[in-house]
């Protein structure tokens, strides 16, 4: 058994369309942009994850940053494919003398279809994987933040991730009724970025809407602890001069109105479409909220307000899907009827 395990590596990975978190030997190793910079001329990878982000935006002609997947699922299969194996080339492998392959378990949207499962699997396999499983972040996030998803319990889980939104009621191991929307943390920045435009003649790029929208991200235009203000800059769309302006919490709350109630209309849905049994469940344990969505300021109570219901944020929200998709990996028999193969 050791000789096989020197040889062979077990890698839980969320695939996340805005970072990527590789988890191995039960610890968070990776925590990387999901983002690649390639040499044009050449196809050569100049750089990954957070060395590629900071290229992001300001490249010249020969060199091109791409974001492999959209809307949580992969849309550029080679790009993605040289994404993983390089950030796998980042973990202690332990083994130099021979080359190891990895059993992985890697994270998926609830709403993918079949072609795209595919497109993960391949993606996977080609950058080194021997065994390949897969499981839905919803699930994944509910073990992540210490649930026992195979009672006869139901769990509500709102995912807010880059790309999508999974808000699922979980019992006896599996979904019980779903819902995944493409309204999630890239919309939240292209939000932001036109609001940007329109109100302030300010052209800025994607980064800096990231930057606002994680110090000053609002899901409410009144908080009781509101962020400072926060400076950005950028080219005055008027005379075409860079210039910088201040940036409220009120103004950003106002910008992703319309975005966050697409979210509530979505969270309204699902409990709709909840059996009334575990309707009862979910009043008394309330909503579980997990992503880099649910950092947003005021976003919980807004969800409590519109539900109902109590809305607890996890302890550490980005990084649930990705420890619960190790704990996945480390109790391969018990997990067998969740994992897809």
């Amino acid at each position: 058994m050791r000789l096989a395990n020197f040889f062979t590596s077990d890698i839980a990975i969320d695939l996340g369309t805005a970072n990527t978190l590789i988890m191995y030997n039960g610890r968070i190793l990776v925590d990387e942009p999901s983002i690649i910079a390639l040499d044009q001329r050449t196809g050569k990878v100049l750089a990954i994850g957070n060395q590629a982000m900071q290229m992001q935006g300001k490249t010249n002609e020969h060199i091109k940053t791409i974001r492999p997947l959209k809307d949580g699922v992969i849309a550029d299969f080679t790009a993605a494919e040289l994404l993983i194996r390089g950030l796998v080339k980042l973990l202690p492998t332990g083994n130099t003398l021979f080359k190891a392959s990895h059993r992985m378990v890697v994270c998926i949207p609830s709403g993918i279809t079949e072609v795209e499962k595919r497109a993960v699997k391949d993606s996977c396999e080609h950058a080194g994987a021997r065994d390949v499983y897969m499981v839905y972040e919803p699930l994944a996030a509910a073990v992540g933040i210490g649930i026992d998803i195979a009672q006869p319990t139901g769990t509500m889980i709102i995912d807010i991730g880059g790309g999508t939104t999974e808000i699922a009621v979980i019992a006896l191991s599996g979904i019980v009724c779903e819902q995944s929307i493409h309204i999630a943390g890239d919309v939240f920045t292209r939000d932001i970025v036109d609001y940007m435009r329109r109100e302030h003649n300010l052209l800025i790029g994607e980064r800096s809407g990231e930057a606002i929208k994680v110090h000053v991200g609002s899901a409410l235009p009144e908080l009781i602890s509101p962020p400072a203000d926060y400076q950005i800059r950028g080219r005055d769309l008027m005379t075409g001069i860079p210039k910088e302006i201040k940036v409220t919490y009120g103004e950003i709350a106002y910008c992703l109105d319309r975005s966050i109630a697409k979210i509530e209309e979505a969270t309204l849905k699902v409990l709709e479409m909840a059996p009334p049994e575990l309707s009862a469940d979910i009043y008394t344990n309330g909503i579980h909220l997990t992503g880099g969505g649910a950092l947003l300021h005021g976003l919980g109570e807004r969800l409590s307000v519109k539900t109902h219901l109590p809305v607890q944020v996890a302890d550490d929200p980005l990084r649930a899907v990705v420890r619960g998709t190790g704990a996945f990996l480390q109790d391969l028999v018990r997990y067998e009827s969740v994992l897809i193969r």
